[in-house]
């Protein structure tokens, strides 16, 4: 906490879409059924992953920790939010500040699991005979453990950068969660080098993955039209296509946040897309993979089937 000219710094308060106030309700109970949607499709992809022994596989073992990551990202966030649309206090603690800033892009950053997910698709498709050679499951917790690792590691050094940058006393904060461009915001210094690095960052976190991404599918495609069964054909490129749905959605709005120029950015568009990429997509995800995929429409009504006997 800073203490500066006799006044006590003790957290922010969070402007976000509370400057309007008749939209309060409605976005706490659309919010609030988002979050529900989110709660129950993640939960059901990552525990079904886990117990059914038929999922037990890497494509399975990428989804369930994406789900499970999805699913902690949004609560990081949406919880403290719909608090604050309900309650006269539109405030966070700095500490519950430097703990969502510290959380939050740590799980987003985390996302570039979807990387790993394209290399396990271009391995079924491209190298279908030695999949499971390379593909073993110490690699896949390897893999799996690395962009977890990279995640954390980013939003401790983000964090730790935004808090040593003098707010001197300013704590409105324009913006529902504790995002580093607009705490960066309430600087009363220079924050160029901050930004900057910022920027390269961003770019190493979200255009890395991208372009393995898209390097893959590139291969995908190319075995994909060799095969001569449609069917075949139409299988592969049902199961990629939701991965790339996903992709698409998260990489598309995270990009538009983080690299732009600071000064053609919008606070009013950042808060929205803000809230898509952290709340709409992660709600998005389960149905993409469940209605689009066969195996995973199998398990469940299988499950719901043993629920309905008992």
């Amino acid at each position: 906490m800073d203490q500066k000219n006799g006044t006590y710094f003790t957290g922010f308060i969070l402007l976000g879409f509370f400057d309007k106030p008749r939209l309060e309700l409605v976005l706490f109970a659309v919010l609030l059924i988002f979050y529900i949607f989110t709660l129950l499709g993640n939960t059901t992809i990552t525990v079904l992953s886990r117990l059914d022994p038929h999922l037990h596989t890497p494509m399975y073992f990428f989804l369930s920790n994406l789900s499970f990551l999805d699913l902690c990202y949004t609560t990081s966030i949406v919880l403290q939010l719909l608090v604050n649309l309900r309650g006269a206090d539109k405030s966070i603690s700095y500490g519950g500040c430097v703990v969502q800033l510290y959380i939050s892009p740590g799980l987003g950053s985390t996302e570039c699991i979807l990387g790993v997910m394209a290399f396990d698709h271009y391995a079924a498709v491209c190298r279908p005979l030695h999949y499971t050679v390379i593909m073993h499951r110490r690699l896949c917790v390897m893999m799996a453990s690395v962009s977890w690792l990279i995640g954390f590691a980013n939003s401790l050094l983000q964090t730790a950068l935004t808090f040593l940058v003098p707010l001197c006393g300013r704590n409105k904060l324009d913006h529902f969660f504790c995002e580093v461009p607009p705490l960066l915001k309430l600087a009363c210094v220079g924050t160029t080098m901050n930004e900057s690095e910022l920027f390269f960052v961003s770019v190493i976190i979200l255009l890395v993955p991208l372009a393995l991404i898209l390097f893959s599918y590139g291969w995908i495609v190319r075995a994909v039209l060799r095969i001569k069964s449609v069917a075949g054909q139409r299988k592969v490129f049902g199961t990629c296509g939701s991965h790339l749905t996903v992709v698409s959605l998260f990489y598309g709005t995270a990009i538009y946040a983080y690299l732009q120029p600071s000064n053609n950015y919008s606070q009013d568009k950042g808060k929205f897309i803000s809230l898509f990429y952290t709340i709409v997509t992660p709600m998005i995800n389960p149905l993409i993979y469940t209605l689009r995929n066969k195996v995973m429409k199998e398990e469940l009504k299988m499950l719901w089937k043993d629920c309905d006997s008992r």
